[in-house]
């Protein structure tokens, strides 16, 4: 659905700034519903503006940009800790599902290197084989 044009936004508010007609009849008139005549006199009032607004959706995030700043430093400084080791040292209440969706948002990983050492299961698996 596309936003109103700012010329029926302004159209609406002054018709209902001169208060000679009710609210559903201004409705009316414009074509449009008694809650879009309401929303624009509130918005005009709280905002001072009827430029249409946007709202972000989804859920707030927990970590603050200061939490999000010292996670991503923990972690260039020492890229071995655990989820739970980070938020520990975080000293916040969450869930160890948040710690990795911020990890994830700033870009790191924990995908292990191909030079490191084999795992000694693995060792012991080549020499039986």
């Amino acid at each position: 659905m596309r936003a109103l044009s700012m010329d029926l936004r302004e159209r609406i508010l002054a018709a209902v700034l001169e208060g000679n007609e009710s609210m559903p009849k201004i409705a009316a008139r414009f074509s449009v519903s008694h809650k879009m005549v309401q929303k624009l006199k509130y918005q005009w009032r709280d905002l001072g503006t009827l430029e249409p607004q946007t709202h972000k959706v989804g859920r707030k995030r927990l970590l603050s940009d200061k939490q999000c700043k010292r996670l991503d430093q923990l972690v260039r400084e020492d890229s071995s800790l655990t989820l739970e080791q980070l938020r520990s040292k975080l000293r916040v209440s969450c869930c160890l599902k948040t710690i990795w969706m911020e990890l994830h948002r700033q870009g790191h990983t924990h995908k292990k290197s191909r030079y490191m050492p084999a795992s000694k299961s693995e060792v012991t698996l080549k020499n039986e084989g």
